[in-house]
């Protein structure tokens, strides 16, 4: 990866990072609310983008290092999800990982209509 690539990448991940900080800190404790939170928004996202390259064609690197390979990445996080659902209660972990997979497939296509709609 070339230095400029690495920035571009760089910049995303501190947005999505700190952004994904920042919406975990207002959920309250117990249930990982926070880290669901940010996958179903993350899947959305993603979802816009992948969408909106398929009716509209590409993105430019720049903004695809930023958006996609950056924040988003670094919105989401797998880690955590799977760190946080192992610490639950197994009925509650059960939910947990219904509750991000089922809501982050329909957060998908929510994205996919909503680009439907806006072309």
């Amino acid at each position: 990866m070339n230095r400029r690539a690495a920035v571009f990448v760089a910049l995303g991940g501190f947005a999505g990072a700190t952004s994904r900080h920042g919406i975990s800190t207002v959920f309250p404790m117990g249930f990982p609310w926070g880290t669901l939170a940010v996958n179903v928004i993350g899947c959305f996202l993603l979802g816009l983008v992948v969408y909106s390259i398929q009716r509209r064609g590409p993105i430019s690197e720049r903004v695809r290092l930023v958006v996609s390979t950056g924040f988003i990445s670094s919105f989401t996080t797998y880690s955590t999800f799977a760190g946080e659902t192992v610490a639950l209660d197994p009925a509650f972990a059960a939910v947990n990982v219904v509750g991000n997979y089922a809501l982050g497939f329909l957060a998908v296509l929510l994205a996919r209509a909503v680009i439907r709609w806006r072309s």
